[in-house]
């Protein structure tokens, strides 16, 4: 088994929607990013990639690259997950965290994680996405933007060993 954390933060300010886990969420204000900032997204990939010792998002999709401007988060999620596929991985768990002061999360989290269950081939039960607040603590408490962690434990496939 192999264990991968991502973390991922962003600020808002900008006109783009706000999308976390794959799912359009009523705000006033986007998050300010390259892609379409979807930080769950952002930080599950990172995750992933730190379960398989392969970098980090940025050595995949480059900010500068203006092909990913703007582009769907699950695009680039499911571009990184066929290449562990192919190192005979699979999810084993995957448990996210996201902390924002506003918007409430609670009301979506059933269906970022149908998305991810799409997108990571791997059943919903398998996905756990919790939210919280920073207690008006800090640039999120002052709803400056929003952050996320995430940890996921990969299995090798066994029907490949």
């Amino acid at each position: 088994m192999r264990i991968g954390y991502g973390f991922d933060l962003h600020s808002f300010g900008s006109t783009k929607p706000l999308i976390i886990g794959g799912v359009l969420i009523p705000y006033d204000q986007g998050l300010v990013a390259h892609s379409n900032g979807d930080l769950l997204i952002h930080s599950v990939i990172d995750a992933l990639l730190g379960a398989t010792a392969m970098g980090d998002i940025g050595t995949f999709f480059p900010s500068d690259n203006k092909i990913y401007k703007n582009i769907d988060s699950r695009i680039l999620l499911k571009k990184i997950w066929k290449k562990i596929k192919l190192m005979n991985y699979d999810i084993s768990n995957i448990d996210i965290t996201i902390i924002a002061e506003y918007p409430q999360i609670s009301p979506y989290v059933f269906f970022m994680r149908s998305n991810l269950s799409l997108d990571l081939d791997t059943q919903i039960n398998n996905i756990s996405i919790k939210s919280t607040s920073s207690k008006k603590i800090g640039c999120i408490g002052r709803r400056e933007g929003i952050a996320c962690h995430a940890i996921v434990m990969l299995i090798k496939n066994k029907k490949y060993i």
